[in-house]
């Protein structure tokens, strides 16, 4: 294996003439997006008034810091994307770094938004409805910075760890410590619930990546005879045409699939920074049309009928408290459905007779949107686990409404899009080596075949998009690495113990290091702030 090693050595190293191009015109795409982001952050914030700078301080250091979290997540997760083309010679590495870099950019534009919301709404809803004071800036400054930490060594280390990995336990730590620092006093922590959903997917998705890619290989065996296919590269040799274009074509799509899910666990952060020092541009989405304001009005009504036919309770003088306490709580009391009637009412009244959100006056924003948070978290409880006397035609409806407080408060704006795609797609460029070699050379004992490259990228490629449609996050990381491990399984190649060891260590250990970390790092900025 030695002569091969020393020609992907030499592949690491090549291909600066041919990827001159290619930098040059991301250069001009990054110089674009730096302008189109800032002129639309600019134009946001003018409609903001204050007399202290402090807000813009803190946005301008919680930005730096969301993005570079999403820097440090391109040149750690994204380098799995191109270990199969430069190991197989099928592209040059700077090449393949840049084209790399591309595919997350178009990736993260096009993406949906449902990961990032699916991320944030494992955070305490306390500190959510709170994101603009001490305790809010506390935890995103915590979770980041944790995550920013872990990634930073593993990565030191050449160990390809997962960055979605260390977001949940850096959000998981937070929201215990939280819980431990509140004692009695009823403060939510961690919604299990959804942090179980979200940890399945992590767990599951290494094992449907070494089953289904050692599967995919022995498929390709028994269909494809094409005996180059099964080949380790000779030299520094090009494949031939086809399969490049096969492995050129696997490595774009995890790309952007990785853009797509991964470049999404920042922009929740990233909207959480924007609501929480500049409510009055970024608490509500101002692109909520009149007629859409309208069908909110309606849905208003209809849930108000729902709950008030569904619930035998009576109003209680706080329902904001009780709506509060039942999502806390995760439990829904009596006191449930009467309260979240009255706070839609008064949701109504604020929002329903304006022609659009922009409408409602600045100083009421922020409060309006947490009203509608607290409101949309209530309703997804409920029908969570739907009491019986709730038919389906009252689920349906209770849903319309959900919607329309989705649109409302769950919303990214193209610029941040742009300025996550900017981070995530030079991050891919700088410092993605050290994984490169690992994923090309130390998980199996034989060098990676251009069928194993295949297969092992088509299957992450297929799992990250699927979970991207569910909203669910996962470890492209993980999917990767285990589909090469099975693909060496697969093959009779042999595995390195030692690697898979180092891989299994950092994957048990990256979740309490990130919740040890981000938990201690809350305590130290709530007693900072």
């Amino acid at each position: 294996m030695s002569d091969v090693t020393a020609s992907s050595h030499a592949a690491l190293a090549g291909g600066e003439k041919g990827s001159r191009l290619f930098g040059a015109v991301f250069g001009v795409i990054l110089l674009v997006g730096v302008v189109y982001a800032g002129m639309h952050l600019g134009s946001d914030l003018s409609v903001v008034h204050s007399n202290s700078a402090l807000p813009f301080v803190l946005l301008g250091i919680a930005l730096a810091i969301a993005l570079g979290f999403e820097f440090v997540n391109g040149f750690h997760d994204t380098a799995n994307a191109v270990a199969t083309v430069i190991y197989t010679h099928s592209l040059p590495a700077n090449l393949a770094v840049i084209w790399s870099g591309a595919f997350n950019f178009l990736g993260v534009l096009t993406s949906s938004g449902a990961v990032a919301f699916a991320v944030v709404t494992l955070l305490p809803v306390e500190l959510i409805l709170q994101v603009g004071n001490e305790a809010g800036f506390a935890m995103v400054f915590a979770l980041l910075i944790a995550a920013i930490i872990w990634n930073l060594g593993t990565w030191a280390f050449g160990i390809p760890n997962s960055s979605s990995h260390t977001m949940i336990g850096s959000i998981i730590g937070v929201g215990l410590a939280n819980q431990f620092m509140a004692g009695a006093s009823g403060t939510s922590g961690v919604d299990w619930s959804q942090a179980m959903g979200v940890l399945r997917s992590l767990l599951f998705s290494p094992v449907v990546g070494f089953i289904l890619s050692g599967l995919l290989l022995l498929a390709m065996k028994a269909l494809i005879r094409v005996p180059a296919l099964y080949k380790a590269p000779e030299g520094s040799k090009p494949p031939p045409l086809p399969i490049r274009a096969l492995l050129v074509l696997t490595c774009t799509g995890v790309s952007f699939a990785h853009g797509s899910n991964d470049g999404q666990k920042g922009m929740g952060l990233i909207m959480l920074i924007l609501i929480g020092t500049v409510p009055t541009a970024y608490a509500l989405n101002g692109a909520v049309s009149a007629s859409q304001v309208q069908q909110f009005h309606v849905a208003s009504q209809q849930a108000q009928d729902v709950l008030a036919k569904a619930g035998s309770g009576t109003v209680p003088a706080d329902p904001q408290a009780a709506v509060m306490t039942s999502v806390e709580k995760r439990e829904v009391g009596p006191e449930t459905f009467p309260a979240l009637s009255a706070m839609i009412g008064t949701i109504d009244r604020q929002v329903g007779a304006r022609a659009a959100l922009t409408d409602i006056p600045q100083n009421e924003m922020g409060n309006v949107r947490n009203e509608m948070y607290l409101v949309g978290e209530g309703i997804r409880h409920l029908l969570a686990k739907p009491p019986a006397d709730l038919s389906a035609a009252d689920q349906a409806t209770l849903k319309t409404y959900h919607g329309g407080i989705d649109n409302a408060t769950k919303f990214i704006p193209t610029w941040v899009k742009v300025a996550v795609a900017l981070a995530l797609g030079l991050g891919t460029m700088v410092g993605w080596k050290r994984i490169v070699v690992t994923v090309g050379e130390k998980i199996g004992k034989d060098h990676l075949t251009y069928a194993q490259g295949a297969s092992a990228e088509l299957v992450a490629m297929a799992t990250i998009s699927a979970a991207d449609m569910w909203g669910l996050p996962v470890s492209t990381t993980h999917v990767l690495t285990s589909g090469v491990a099975g693909t060496m399984a697969a093959n009779g190649s042999g595995l390195q113990w030692g690697t898979l060891r180092s891989l299994a260590v950092a994957w048990v250990l990256t979740l309490p290091a990130a919740m040890l970390i981000s938990g201690t790092l809350f305590w130290v900025f709530r007693h900072i702030f």
